[in-house]
């Protein structure tokens, strides 16, 4: 027979370990994911993820990050988010975010 009380399991925290950037990374040590949004009626505006993969942080967006575009046409749309990507990495690798 299974006796139940009113007690919680514990919480067990584990301790965790916070990963700096490798110095000296290079480009491929960045994911950057440019696509678009958006339809002809209102423009199309770029949509961008850059991530860290040495520690998996998220560099954009972020709170307060300006919009990319509107463009009218899909593909400048991509084009601009991809350079606003290349941007991003490049201004990481000369002062990494910690």
């Amino acid at each position: 027979m299974t006796h139940i009380t009113g007690r919680r399991p514990k919480l067990v925290l584990f301790p965790t370990r916070r990963v700096l950037p490798t110095a000296g990374a290079d480009e491929d040590d960045f994911h950057i994911y440019a696509s678009y949004r958006g339809t002809s009626a209102s423009g199309y505006y770029g949509t961008l993820k850059v991530v860290r993969k040495t520690d998996g942080r998220l560099l954009f967006p972020f709170d307060g990050a300006d919009t990319i575009g509107p463009y009218p046409v899909k593909g400048e749309a991509i084009e601009a988010a991809q350079r606003r990507g290349d941007e991003v990495v490049r201004a990481d690798l000369a002062r990494p975010e910690l």
